[in-house]
């Protein structure tokens, strides 16, 4: 059998289509990526061990310019590039978003089953666009299924995520020992950990700095804040060197496994793929959503973890210093309040999430 994952662009998308095509791997199938020429796709899919064809295509501009006028040739070359790709395909999974649309639209035309998968509350227009003529919809969220048509067939899989992130609630406590250690904390204290996604985002790491300055007399505290490579200088000049509080500094770490594993409390953007793995480790969770993401799908994410009582929300634009420290030290001083919410985020978290996804596909292509 073989399999097409088409998408890209963000780590967001890319980490979910790994995972789902390690998990197709294991069971003997063939997997090709498709992609856009300049995401991280580039990095991760071939670093990851799979083949992936790549081609030059840009979200179509919401806004009149020239880019609006030859997005359409731009789709229609990469629809053209996909043809021999998809051709001996059994199906085509696309991942969301308009890097996945060529080799999706190209699987229609050859008459190839088509899944799509939708990692976030309210589904982009990618996909709701292609649900029409797939197959399946696999969910991340339940809520989204009724932006969907009734006649198209939903499933709630979750999000795939990496196998190291997954296999945390089997083997926290190994790795804590080497979190620590790796990460420069200190296993006596508990852990807050602070991160916006692959990128940082500014305004979160402004904000969490302050907020560091003003619990810095709590010498029984951590954070551990991951600012993204282009904030790093900026929000270390922010912080003080005589703190009691210990802070650590990272521009980035690529096993988020090592940062989950000793955290208490998670400070973070609302982003589907950073809750599908705090939920997966259990842990709970201030969500600050991004405010421009489109059809404020993040907030919509962070207030289905909230409707469960997995996460707290707070909004960007009422973020501060003061707000986010009366929210982080009334957690982590309500012990009880913390451990419901662990065990609410444990209980919605898909670990199956690559395996339940793989088996829509396999289900379907042998329609």
């Amino acid at each position: 059998m073989k399999v097409i994952i088409a998408g890209g662009g963000t780590a967001g998308h890319v980490f979910p289509a790994i995972a789902l095509a390690q998990r197709l791997s294991k069971r003997g199938v063939q997997v090709h990526f498709t992609g856009t020429s300049r995401g991280l796709e580039t990095e991760l899919v071939p670093a990851a061990g799979f083949e992936l064809t790549t081609m030059d295509i840009r979200p179509f501009p919401r806004k009149i310019s020239w880019d609006l006028v030859r997005a359409p040739l731009a789709l229609y070359r990469a629809i053209k590039t996909s043809r021999p790709v998809v051709r001996d395909a059994d199906i085509v999974v696309g991942m969301g978003g308009y890097a996945s649309a060529p080799a999706v639209l190209a699987a229609f035309r050859a008459k190839i089953p088509v899944v799509l998968h939708e990692q976030n509350a309210i589904p982009g227009a990618a996909n709701r666009y292609l649900s029409r003529r797939a197959r399946a919809v696999a969910l991340s969220f339940e809520e989204a299924g009724g932006s969907f048509p009734t006649r198209v067939r939903t499933v709630v899989t979750g999000n795939p995520i990496r196998e190291q992130v997954a296999e945390i609630g089997r083997g926290r406590e190994r790795l804590r020992s080497e979190a620590f250690d790796v990460l420069g904390l200190d296993p006596s204290r508990r852990t807050i950990v602070v991160f916006g996604g692959s990128q940082g985002a500014l305004h979160v790491d402004i904000v969490a700095a302050e907020t560091c300055t003003q619990m810095s007399g709590r010498a029984e505290l951590q954070v551990l804040l991951l600012t993204g490579r282009a904030h790093l200088e900026r929000i270390t000049a922010l912080l003080h060197a005589d703190m009691a509080l210990k802070v650590a500094v990272l521009p980035f770490l690529d096993r988020m496994e090592l940062a989950y594993s000793v955290a208490d409390l998670v400070v973070s953007r609302a982003g589907a793929t950073s809750i599908a793995e705090t939920t997966v480790c259990g842990l709970p969770a201030l969500l600050i959503p991004y405010p421009h993401a489109t059809g404020n799908h993040q907030e919509a994410n962070a207030r289905a973890l909230e409707r469960v009582g997995a996460a707290e929300v707070i909004l960007d634009a009422d973020l501060s210093p003061r707000l986010l420290t009366d929210r982080v030290e009334g957690l982590l001083d309500d012990a009880v309040r913390l451990e419901a919410m662990a065990a609410a985020a444990a209980a919605w978290g898909r670990p199956d999430a690559a395996a339940l996804l793989a088996d829509v596909a396999i289900g379907e292509a042998g329609r």
